[in-house]
C-alpha cells in the first residue's frame, strides 16, 4: 500500500500540491502561534527598581485582602491611603527617613505653552518626585546638579531624549502650571519617566506621603507599624518591588498577549482544520474515476481505503514537517511584530520550548488523515459501476456522515446563541463569546455547502444565463454540475467572509452601543475635563466652577468598590463619586428601580449585574481605599453593555480627587458668558483642563475598541485570511488543472482561447459570490444575535456592518480566485485541443 501511495503521489502531484501547501501553511501558523503562546507563560524575574537601594519601605497596603471560606482573596485597591503623619513621626525616631511623593506631570517646552483650554496634545506625561528620594533607586546625576529652588528640576534623560541641562520646560501638575529650568539629568532606568523637584516644592504639589524610606532595623519598623493600627506594608528585600510603579506590568502584559495568541491559535486551528479537510476531501472526490477503475480491476474496498489513507499519511507527514519548519522560522517574526504593534512588552521573545512544534506536527497528521477518512470510506464502499457513473456528474455530493455532522454542529451553534440570549444576554457581548461562538455556526453552514451552493448558484446566475452569449449559461451549468468543486472553492470564502463580518461587525456594533449609552446618559451642557486621561482637576478650578452663578456644577471623581459574591469571589466594579444634590441634574443613567436623588453617604447606586439589586437592602462593600462599609441600595441601573457603573458619594470615594465637572445651565443664564467664564477659569488655574460641550465630551469618552484590540483582531483575521486564501488558490488550481479535457472540448466546439479563459474566470467569480452570500448570511445571524442581546439589555443601538472591510475581502477573494483559475487554464490551452481531448488521467 505504501509503494502504491508513493507512486500515486508522484503521478498526481498537482492534486496533492494543493493539499500539501494548505496543510503546511496551517501547521506553520499553529506552530508559530503555539511557540509565541508558550513564551507568554513566564515573565522575567525583576528585582526592586524605584527602591532598590532602600533598606526598608513603608507604604499603605495596595491590595485588599479578604478571608473567605476557601482562603484569602485579594484585589488591587483603586486608591491606597497615604502614610499617616503620626506614623511618619514615630518612624523618624528610629532612624533617617525619606518621604516619597508621586504625582503626575505633563511636560512641554516652555515655548510651546500649556494649551490650557485645548486638547493637551504634544505634552509628555511624566511622574514627579522629591529629589531626596532619587537616591533610593538609586538615580545618579549624569549632568548638572540637584534642584535647589522651586523652579528647578532634574529629569530622566535616555539616549534619545531631547532634554538637556539649561532647557526651560512647562510642567502641568495637580497644583497648577509651573515653568521649570532643567538643572540636571539622570539616566533613564526604564521603569518611569521622572521629574525631580525640591522636597518643599513636591510637598506643596502633593502633600500626602505615598511611601516612606526608613533607614532602621526592619523588625523595629514592623513593631511600630503594627502598633499604629495596621493598614501599612513594611517592604524589605524583593518585596520592595511592590512599591515600584506598576509592579505587575510584565505579568499583566503577558496576560493580554496570552489571551490574544490563545484566541489566534484557536481560530487558526479551526480555519486550518476546516480548509484542509475540505481540500483533502475534494482531492479524493476528484479521483472517483480512478477508484472506479481500481474496483473494476479487482481492488477490494479495504485496499482502496488503505491506499487513500496511506497517501494522506505521506502528504500529512511531509507537509506537517515543512509546516513546523516554517512555524519555527516565523515565530520570532510574529513576536517582533507583536512588540512593534505595542501588543507585547519590549522584552518579549520566543523561548526554547519545543512542545508546540510536536503539537502542531501531530495535529497536521491528524487533520490530514481525518480529512480523507470519510471520503476514502465512501470511495471504498462504492460499487465499480457506480463509481464510473458518478465520475461525470456530482449526483450526490453530501454523504450521510456529513449530514449527521452538520445536523449536530449547526443546531448546537444556534442553540448556544439562543440559550445565551434567554439566560444571560450579557454573555453574548463578552470578547471570548463573540470570537468563539460564531465558529460553530460557520462550521455547520460550511458542512452544508454542497447542498446550499447548487440552488444559490442557479438563483444568482439566473439573469446572466439569459443575457446574449453562452458564457452565462455555461457558467451556470458548470458550477451547478460540479457541486463538489463548487463547494470546495466556496468553503474558504464562507469562512473568510463570515469571520470578517462577524468579528469586525460585532466590535463596531458594541462600540456604537457603548457610545450611544454615553450620549444618552450625558445631559450636561458643558463638561470640564482634564487635559489627559488619568489626570485630575486642580482644586482651585473646582472651587471656581462651583462658585459660578447660573449653573449647576456636578463634581465627580473616579473610584472603585469591591463586593464579595457568594462568599468566595471578590468582584471589583468601576464607580464614580458624585454630588447627590446635583447628580440627577447633570446626568441621566438608565434607572430601572429606585431614585438617584435618594443617594447619600449611607447608600449606593448599583447595576443589575450585582447580586443585591433590591432597593432598600444593604450590601457590604470595600471602598477604593480598602475601608469596609455597609451601604443601602438607593437605585438600580440597567446592565447595558457593562459601562453602567456604580455611584457613591465623595465621602465613600476612598480619597479620589475630582476628574470631571458636569455643568448644566440655569434657564436664565447667559450661556455664552458662562462658557467664557469656564474657559477663563481653566486657563487661569492651569492643569491643562478642557471645556467641552456635552456632545463633544460624550464622543471623546465613548469607550470604543482600543488600538491593541483592533490590532489583535486584525492579527487573528490576517492569519485566517492567509490560510483560507492559500486554500482557495490551491483548490482552484487543482480543479482547473483537472478540467483540461473540458476546456479542449470547448475549444473544439468553436470557442476561442479568450472566451474559454473568460468562462473560467466567470465561474470562479460566481463561486466566490456564492460563498460570500452564504458567509454573509452566517454573519447576519451572528450580528442579529448581538443586536438581540443589546435590545434585551435595554441598549437602543443598531447593527454596524463592516461593509468596506467585508467588500475588500470579497474583492480580494474574487481576484485571487480568477487568477488561480485563469493561469493554469491558460497554460493548459497552449496545447492543441485535439491532444488535450485525448488525454487520460
Amino acid at each position: 500500500m505504501l509503494m502504491l501511495a508513493l507512486h500515486a503521489v508522484r503521478a498526481r502531484w498537482i492534486t496533492f500540491v494543493g493539499s500539501f501547501v494548505a496543510l503546511a501553511l496551517g501547521v506553520g501558523l499553529i506552530a508559530a502561534t503555539g511557540l509565541a503562546l508558550a513564551a507568554t507563560f513566564d515573565a522575567p524575574d525583576r528585582g526592586p527598581e524605584r527602591f532598590a537601594a532602600a533598606p526598608v519601605v513603608v507604604r499603605a497596603a495596595d491590595q485588599l485582602r479578604v478571608e473567605t471560606s476557601i482562603g484569602v482573596r485579594t484585589r488591587p485597591l483603586a486608591g491606597p491611603r497615604p502614610v499617616p503623619p503620626a506614623l511618619a513621626a514615630e518612624l523618624a525616631a528610629l532612624g533617617r527617613t525619606v518621604e516619597d511623593r508621586s504625582f503626575p506631570v505633563d511636560m512641554a517646552d516652555a515655548g510651546e505653552g500649556t494649551d490650557a483650554g485645548g486638547s493637551g496634545e504634544g505634552r509628555e506625561p511624566r511622574t514627579g518626585h522629591p529629589w531626596s528620594v532619587a537616591g533610593a533607586a538609586p538615580y545618579r546625576l549624569t549632568s548638572g546638579r540637584a534642584p535647589a529652588a522651586p523652579d528647578e528640576a532634574v529629569v530622566t534623560a535616555g539616549p534619545g531624549s531631547h532634554l538637556r541641562t539649561g532647557d526651560r520646560i512647562t510642567a502641568v501638575t495637580p497644583a497648577g502650571t509651573h515653568t521649570l529650568t532643567v538643572v540636571g539629568t539622570v539616566a533613564d532606568r526604564g521603569f518611569e519617566d521622572a521629574v525631580f523637584l525640591t522636597d518643599e516644592q513636591a510637598a506643596r504639589i502633593s502633600p500626602a506621603v505615598d511611601a516612606l524610606v526608613v533607614h532602621a532595623d526592619a523588625t523595629a519598623v514592623r513593631d511600630v507599624v503594627a502598633g499604629s493600627g495596621g493598614g501599612m506594608d513594611v517592604l524589605t528585600g524583593d518585596e520592595r518591588r511592590r512599591a515600584d510603579p506598576d509592579p505587575d506590568r510584565d505579568a499583566q502584559a503577558l496576560v493580554s498577549v496570552n489571551a490574544l495568541l490563545g484566541t489566534a491559535a484557536g481560530i487558526t486551528l479551526f480555519v486550518s482544520v476546516s480548509v484542509v479537510a475540505s481540500t483533502f476531501s475534494f482531492a479524493v472526490a476528484q479521483r472517483r474515476r480512478e477508484f472506479g477503475l481500481l474496483r473494476t480491476a479487482g481492488a477490494t474496498p479495504g485496499q482502496v481505503r488503505r491506499t487513500v489513507f496511506a497517501e494522506a499519511v505521506v502528504v500529512g507527514v511531509l507537509a506537517s514537517a515543512a509546516g513546523c519548519w516554517f512555524g519555527a522560522a516565523g515565530a520570532p517574526v510574529l513576536a517582533a511584530r507583536l512588540v512593534e504593534a505595542g501588543l507585547a512588552p519590549g522584552w518579549f521573545a520566543i523561548g526554547e520550548q519545543t512542545w508546540p512544534l510536536h503539537t502542531a506536527f501531530w495535529t497536521g497528521v491528524a487533520v490530514a488523515t481525518a480529512g480523507v477518512l470519510v471520503a476514502s470510506h465512501r470511495a471504498g464502499r462504492t460499487a465499480p459501476t457506480e463509481a464510473l457513473r458518478e465520475a461525470a456528474v456530482d449526483s450526490r455530493a453530501m454523504p450521510v456522515s456529513r449530514w449527521i455532522l452538520a445536523a449536530l454542529v449547526l443546531p448546537a451553534g444556534a442553540g448556544l446563541l439562543a440559550t445565551a440570549l434567554v439566560l444571560d444576554p450579557g454573555d453574548v457581548l463578552g470578547r471570548k463569546s463573540y470570537v468563539t461562538r460564531p465558529l460553530l455556526l460557520i462550521v455547520g453552514v460550511a458542512l452544508l455547502a454542497p447542498v446550499l451552493v447548487r440552488p444559490l448558484t442557479r438563483a444568482m446566475t439566473w439573469l446572466p444565463a439569459r443575457l446574449p452569449g453562452a458564457t452565462g449559461v455555461l457558467a451556470r451549468e458548470n458550477t451547478s454540475a460540479g457541486v463538489r468543486r463548487t463547494a470546495a472553492v466556496a468553503a474558504p470564502v464562507i469562512i473568510t467572509v463570515a469571520l470578517t463580518a462577524s468579528l469586525l461587525g460585532t466590535v463596531a456594533t458594541l462600540a456604537e452601543a457603548k457610545a450611544a449609552e454615553v450620549r444618552a446618559a450625558t445631559t450636561a451642557d458643558l463638561v470640564v475635563a482634564p487635559g489627559a486621561a488619568g489626570r485630575t482637576l486642580p482644586p482651585g478650578l473646582v472651587e471656581r466652577v462651583r462658585d459660578l452663578d447660573g449653573v449647576t456644577a456636578g463634581v465627580s471623581s473616579s473610584t472603585a468598590v469591591t463586593v464579595l459574591e457568594e462568599g468566595t469571589a471578590l468582584v471589583t466594579s468601576e464607580a464614580r463619586a458624585v454630588d447627590p444634590a446635583r447628580f440627577a441634574a447633570v446626568s441621566a443613567p438608565p434607572v430601572v428601580s429606585g431614585r438617584l436623588t435618594d443617594l447619600d453617604d449611607d447608600s449606593i447606586v448599583v447595576n443589575e449585574e450585582w447580586l443585591t439589586t433590591t432597593v432598600g437592602e444593604r450590601v457590604t462593600v470595600w471602598l477604593g481605599d480598602g475601608r469596609k462599609v455597609s451601604l443601602r441600595v438607593a437605585a438600580v441601573l440597567a446592565t447595558g453593555t457593562g459601562s453602567n457603573g456604580v455611584y457613591v458619594t465623595a465621602r465613600n470615594a476612598g480619597g479620589a480627587e475630582p476628574d470631571r465637572i458636569d455643568v448644566a445651565f440655569a434657564e436664565a443664564a447667559d450661556r455664552d458668558a458662562v462658557a467664557a467664564a469656564l474657559r477663563t477659569a481653566a486657563a487661569d488655574e492651569g492643569g491643562g483642563a478642557r471645556v467641552l460641550t456635552g456632545a463633544q465630551w460624550a464622543d471623546a469618552a465613548a469607550p470604543g475598541p482600543s488600538d491593541s484590540t483592533s490590532t489583535g483582531l486584525w492579527l487573528i483575521l490576517g492569519m485566517a485570511l492567509l490560510c483560507t486564501g492559500i486554500a482557495l488558490a490551491n483548490t482552484l488550481v487543482t480543479a482547473t488543472s483537472d478540467r483540461v479535457r473540458d476546456l479542449a472540448v470547448l475549444r473544439l466546439a468553436g470557442a476561442t482561447v479568450p472566451q474559454a479563459l473568460r468562462l473560467v474566470a466567470v465561474e470562479a467569480v460566481v463561486v466566490v459570490a456564492v460563498g460570500a452570500v452564504i458567509g454573509a448570511g452566517v454573519a447576519a445571524v451572528n450580528l442579529l444575535g448581538v443586536w438581540g442581546a443589546l435590545a434585551l439589555l435595554g441598549v437602543g443601538s443598531g447593527v454596524v456592518v463592516p461593509w468596506a472591510e467585508t467588500g475588500a475581502v470579497c474583492a480580494a477573494a474574487a481576484v485571487l480566485a480568477a487568477v488561480s483559475a485563469v493561469v493554469p487554464a491558460a497554460f493548459a490551452l497552449r496545447t492543441r485541443p485535439v491532444e488535450l481531448a485525448g488525454m487520460r488521467e
